[in-house]
């Protein structure tokens, strides 16, 4: 694993990437499907990820910041590694042992980054991104979701609205998260606690696609005071996991 820093290069959404920060780097080398190509760490780093020096190289802090983009927190530690590959709805869809986290041209990777976080404290069973006008996988990603890559899968559909209709027609609950939604969020998630939860989030601003929202079960709203106009897209979406959550 040990070899001399590669030269810096742009991400390539086909190509390796890098992750880095101590969460995301400790449990890609935790995930048995994660291939390392290269492990670059401070000393620090190394002793913070308790590594041995045959395992890593070790170079100086500025190394590191001559690998990654400008700003990057890395903590004295960094991988090169190849991506997950995405996986197939159709297993998700079967296994109806957890929520589904679906997101419609959400393209922030900070905002990203932190859903998958809390999509793995809730136990989801994938994040679903369309393939196109969605957040590219990249370390900033990786770094925000602080290691939830390597427990929550990615899933990449080209229809949004015509993969909710595959959900609901093999039995899933789909919730559109809208503001002016006339129902709450409780009572949407209460018609039928026996179904799994796919939860469906647009952008900030735009919210959900006309096509996306019709193709939902239901579309419900998060009850705020009426001083605040919305919430973040990623803290609505940690609301409705934790209520998805409580249900029965």
């Amino acid at each position: 694993m040990a070899r001399p820093p590669s030269a810096p290069t742009f991400e390539l959404e086909d190509g390796p990437m890098w992750l880095w920060g101590v969460h995301a780097v400790e449990a890609a080398l935790k995930n048995p499907k994660r291939k390392i190509l290269e492990a670059h760490v401070t000393r620090n780093g190394m002793i913070r990820l308790d590594l041995g020096p045959e395992q890593v190289n070790m170079v100086e802090p500025r190394e590191l910041d001559r690998l990654l983009p400008e700003g990057a927190v890395h903590q004295g530690v960094a991988l090169k590694v190849e991506r997950l590959e995405p996986v197939e709805l159709s297993g998700l869809r079967k296994a109806k042992k957890g929520p589904l986290i679906i997101l419609d041209e959400v393209t922030d990777p900070q905002n990203v980054g932190a859903i998958w976080r809390t999509a793995a404290a809730f136990g989801a069973v994938g994040v679903v991104l369309q393939t196109r006008r969605s957040a590219s996988v990249t370390g900033a990603l990786a770094k925000a979701a602080a290691g939830a890559l390597e427990l929550v899968p990615e899933v990449r559909e080209t229809n949004l609205a015509r993969t909710l209709n595959a959900l609901t027609e093999a039995g899933w609950l789909a919730l559109g998260l809208e503001g002016d939604a006339p129902v709450e969020l409780e009572a949407a998630l209460a018609t039928d606690r026996e179904a799994p939860v796919a939860l469906v989030v647009g952008a900030e601003g735009k919210g959900l696609r006309p096509s996306v929202a019709e193709a939902c079960s239901l579309v419900a709203r998060i009850p705020i005071a009426v001083q605040m106009e919305s919430l973040n897209v990623s803290n609505a979406t940690a609301i409705a996991l934790y209520a998805a959550s409580r249900r029965g």
